[in-house]
């Protein structure tokens, strides 16, 4: 039986994140409330879903002695939440990494821009009673309430980009409050959008994939110039130049430009019909050119090559991938995961030419790619080159800028993501940055979700809160219905495997040369990938020892111990 004191915990366990004027939460809301089970039904550090009368669902989190609820699906993609990696406090979501706080429901990790809805729980006679708004069990997908401008505040910030970084730090300085001018100069005469989709659906709804809606960035005071790359920056005087002749003094800069595509640099390389996937319109591009009697040659094994191929396959004649490597994702999953991949995609009747490259492309007569010529001396034909040979900085224009630049282009920032110019900051694919899960050591990482988190930090840095960097990287792929997760950083020597490789149902732990435990992938396995991002996030260390005496027993060092009852403490 529950303590006066228990009981007082737990009726004023509410989700302070869903009073006041969230986005989709009017004032005037009907809210459900019900009984949704008993107390001994859920477990601690346990997650489960139950149905608030016929309203909806909501997923029930335990943990250090209080029952939280929470929406059920991930912001991102829908993915079910429970069956996710429970942390110390949040719930990561085994699709593609995003986290949230069991507490308030906000979004603290990526992909995706919002959070859960929250509801107030309370426990009375050993019965969970779960109160929620009607329209946060309706909607999946909560919007942070987000301060106006005023007219007295003249305070410019000006972020270049239109990437993921760019969306989330504009949103992020109206969520803490800034009062003050906002412009995001985006290079493409689109909103931010979802940019993985390029090279795995190709032709794709511009408009529902943008982030956020033109009324959404209006309503919130956000100030968009679309299809303006920026070609200038002047530190000193504050000033950035636009291509259009337009110059936008600002009192602090976001530096958010992230990459194109690398070219091949070959004897017929200005051909029409090659293409490389990065903007929405090189998808569009690339789904034009397919036809039944197209045959494809994909230039590289990189995860969007490989993600290309497999898009390509089912809608023309034929595909080949030519690779220097002998297998895909040697580098980052190892061998026997290539091998593993390479005979998937043979097995669907695309060809490899291995330990080759192009050394030349023929002319059709038409002025388009007939042919290619390869350095083994043998000629393929080529309707449409697919290139997917990695890609290069967009950190042109920052020559001479008093911004420091290292070699490769990339911006050497701090655990802030400040440059070496104090109001001036940088994110995504261009930082080269400090990775927490990797003892912060730096590195240029342009994955997705990094993206998206990079941007909250930098908007929280802007406004002075000095929140420092956590990052832990996560990316994903999916190839002919296999979903392959990444969690990590860091070069290894050895690979570990629980499951079964050549079915392709596995986890790898990546092992460098200290034994240490720097990344685990899986494919049909989730979540524990999911789990070992949050091991990492926590500052815990994972070793081949660990692993050796059982690959899955350290899962249990991801949430705190259970609270005991009163009655059972000293």
């Amino acid at each position: 039986m529950l303590s006066f004191i228990s009981l007082l915990n737990y009726t004023i366990n509410y989700c302070k994140a869903t009073q006041g004027n969230e986005k989709n939460s009017p004032e005037d809301d009907e809210y459900v409330e019900d009984v949704v089970c008993c107390e001994s039904d859920i477990a601690e550090n346990q997650m489960k879903v139950f149905d608030l009368k016929d309203a909806g669902k909501v997923l029930l989190v335990r943990q250090r002695g209080k029952i939280h609820a929470l929406g059920t699906k991930c912001t991102h993609y829908g993915a079910p939440l429970v069956n996710g990696a429970l942390g110390d406090g949040r719930v990561r979501c085994q699709w593609h990494g995003a986290c949230f706080n069991i507490e308030t429901g906000d979004i603290e990790d990526f992909p995706g821009l919002d959070s859960l809805p929250c509801h107030q729980v309370t426990v009375e006679n050993c019965k969970v009673k779960v109160r929620a708004k009607r329209s946060a069990l309706e909607n999946p997908k909560r919007v942070k309430s987000m301060s106006k401008k005023l007219k007295s505040d003249n305070q410019h910030y000006v972020i270049i980009g239109g990437g993921p970084s760019a969306a989330v730090c504009v949103e992020t300085l109206r969520q803490e409050n800034f009062t003050g001018t906002i412009t995001m100069v985006c290079k493409e005469n689109h909103l931010p959008y979802d940019r993985i989709k390029v090279s795995k659906i190709g032709d794709f709804d511009i408009d529902t994939n943008q982030f956020r809606t033109p009324q959404f960035y209006k309503e919130n005071d956000i100030d968009v110039i679309l299809g303006v790359p920026a070609v200038k920056l002047n530190t000193v005087s504050r000033e950035v130049s636009l291509e259009n002749g337009q110059t936008l003094k600002y009192d602090k800069l976001l530096l958010a430009t992230g990459s194109h595509p690398a070219f091949l640099d070959v004897p017929g390389s200005n051909l029409k019909n090659i293409v490389t996937l990065r903007y929405f319109e090189d998808g569009k591009y690339l789904a034009s050119l397919l036809t039944p009697e197209t045959d494809v040659v994909i230039n590289g094994s990189s995860f969007i090559a490989m993600e290309a191929a497999a898009y390509c396959l089912d809608k023309v004649n034929s595909v080949t991938i030519v690779a220097r490597s002998k297998v895909p994702f040697k580098l980052a999953l190892g061998e026997e995961v290539g091998f593993a991949f390479m005979k998937l995609f043979k097995a669907k009747g695309i060809v490899f030419r291995i330990s080759n490259s192009i050394t030349g492309i023929k002319d059709d007569g038409t002025g388009k790619v007939g042919s290619v010529e390869l350095a083994d001396g043998s000629t393929l034909k080529a309707d449409v080159l697919i290139l997917g040979i990695g890609s290069k900085l967009c950190t042109d224009f920052l020559e001479g800028s008093g911004v420091d630049l290292k070699n490769d282009g990339s911006i050497d920032v701090n655990s802030y993501l400040q440059t070496n110019v104090p109001n001036v900051y940088a994110a995504g694919d261009i930082v080269f940055a400090p990775i927490y899960s990797h003892g912060n050591k730096k590195a240029t990482i342009g994955h997705f979700p990094l993206a998206h988190y990079h941007g909250r930090i930098a908007g929280l840095n802007m406004l002075g809160k000095k929140e420092e960097l956590r990052a832990v990287p996560y990316f994903w792929t999916s190839l002919f219905g296999k979903n392959v997760r990444y969690a990590g950083n860091g070069s290894f020597e050895d690979v570990i495997y629980e499951g079964n490789v050549e079915e392709l149902k596995f986890v790898a732990f990546y092992i460098n040369r200290d034994e240490e435990v720097v990344a685990a992938s899986s494919c049909g396995m989730d979540p524990v990938v999911s789990q070992f991002a949050e091991l990492l996030y926590q500052g815990q260390k994972l070793y081949k020892k660990d692993i050796d005496r059982d690959h899955l027993g350290w899962i249990s060092r991801l949430t705190p111990e259970p609270v005991k009852p009163i009655d059972e403490r000293n």
